[in-house]
C-alpha cells in the first residue's frame, strides 16, 4: 500500500549520540518513516540529549524513552511507555546499540572492570530484550509478511568483529581492549542462543558490526564516518531476512566469522 512504512516501529538503544544517533535521524528520514521511533539514553533532560530532544520537536512520531539498560525498573517503565504509544500494534525492531570500549589492556583488567562492560554490553541487551520480547511476539503474530524480517519482528544487536575469536589473532595487537572484546564475544554468544530460542516465534535475530566508526567510542583516528557506517547499516536491516538468521554481518552486509 502506498505510503504504508516498511518498519511500523522500532527502538534504538543509546541514541543520544554516534551510531544510535544517527540511526534515528536515518529512520526518520525515510521516504516512508516508522509510525513509532523510540529513541532510549540514560539522561533525557541532561545537555547530551539536546540534539535528540530538538529531532523529537520536529518529529511527532519521536519519542525518547529514558531507560539505564542495566536497571530493571528504568526497563520496565520504558516498555511500558513504548507499550503505551504502540497501544497493542506490537514492536517490528529492537536495536540493542548501547555499549562502552574502556582501555582495558590484559596486564591492567580487574574483575570489577570485566564484570562493569559485561553488565552494559551483554546483561543490558538481555534485559532489554526480554523486556521487549511480548511486543515483538505481537508484532510478529500479526504481521502479513511471511518469513523473517524486520518488517516483521526483528532483534539486532550491535557487536563488533573484536568479538569474533576467529579474528582475535589478527586483529589484537591493533586494539586490546579486552574487557570490550570478551563482552562482544558474549554477545554473539547471545544472539547466537536467541536466534534459536526464537525462530519458531518469527523474530529474526543477528548482529552487526558497524566498523571501525569515527566517534567517541571509536576515536578521531577511525576511517568510517557515523554516516557512512549507519547508511550501510540500514541498507543491512532492509535486507534482513531466514539466511542472515543468527549470524554476524558487517555493516557492508558481509558475513563475518563468531
Amino acid at each position: 500500500m502506498a505510503g504504508t512504512p516498511l518498519i511500523h516501529s522500532v527502538v534504538v538503544t543509546g541514541a543520544n549520540r554516534g551510531i544510535g544517533l544517527e540511526l534515528v535521524k536515518h529512520f526518520l528520514q525515510m521516504p516512508n518513516p516508522p509510525e513509532a521511533v523510540f529513541a532510549t539514553c540514560r539522561d533525557s533532560a541532561g545537555p547530551g540529549a539536546r540534539e535528540l530532544r530538538t529531532l523529537a520537536s520536529r518529529h511527532p512520531n519521536l519519542a525518547i524513552l529514558q531507560l539505564e539498560a542495566t536497571d530493571g525498573k528504568s526497563v520496565q517503565a520504558a516498555v511500558k511507555s513504548a507499550e503505551a504509544r504502540l497501544a497493542g500494534a506490537g514492536l517490528n525492531l529492537l536495536i540493542n546499540n548501547a555499549g562502552v570500549m574502556p582501555p582495558c589492556p590484559l596486564e591492567s583488567a580487574t574483575p570489577a572492570g570485566m564484570l562493569e562492560v559485561y553488565n552494559i554490553n551483554l546483561v543490558g541487551p538481555m534485559l532489554v530484550t526480554k523486556a521487549f520480547l511480548p511486543a515483538l511476539r505481537t508484532a510478529a503474530q500479526a504481521s502479513e509478511h511471511q518469513g523473517l524480517s524486520c518488517r516483521r519482528a526483528a532483534i539486532v544487536n550491535m557487536s563488533t568483529v573484536l568479538g569474533s575469536l576467529e579474528k582475535t589473532p589478527e586483529l589484537y595487537s591493533s586494539m586490546p581492549v579486552v574487557s570490550y572484546r570478551c563482552s562482544k564475544a558474549a554477545l554473539n554468544m547471545l544472539t547466537k542462543c536467541q536466534a534459536i530460542g526464537y525462530r519458531e516465534e518469527g523474530i529474526l535475530c543477528a548482529a552487526i558490526h558497524p566498523g571501525w566508526v569515527r566517534t567517541e567510542l571509536g576515536g578521531e583516528q577511525a576511517p568510517l564516518t557515523v554516516e557512512e557506517s549507519v547508511a550501510g547499516i540500514m541498507t543491512v536491516l532492509g535486507n534482513l531476512s531466514e539466511k542472515e538468521h543468527g549470524t554476524l554481518l558487517s555493516w557492508e552486509g558481509e558475513t563475518l566469522p563468531w
